[in-house]
């Protein structure tokens, strides 16, 4: 299993990138130490500093014709990595 999973492209992510923050979804295990060697070893990028954080499921419901049906979204893990200035990580380049 990889320990970086994906990208996070949002409105907020990308903001980030501005002052060389990236946002990842990483697997649940995995420690500061590890994502930052992962991201060097995929990028080939100088990592400063990985912030880490736990986004819990929030609860969704939607009503069909005889019932409500509610669930839990999943709970992942984000990293928010900080890379050395002058540095760019580039997700579009194979497309």
């Amino acid at each position: 299993m990889s320990i970086i999973k994906r990208p996070i492209l949002t409105e907020k992510s990308q903001d980030l990138q501005k002052g060389g923050q990236y946002v990842f979804e990483v697997a649940s295990k995995t420690n500061k130490i590890e994502i930052a060697k992962e991201i060097k070893k995929m990028y080939g990028v100088e990592v400063t500093a990985v912030n880490t954080l736990r986004q819990f499921g929030k609860k969704k419901s939607r009503s069909t014709r005889t019932k409500v049906t509610s669930g839990v979204t999943s709970t992942f893990k984000k990293a928010i990595v900080t890379i050395a200035k002058g540095e760019v990580i580039d997700f579009y380049d194979g497309i």
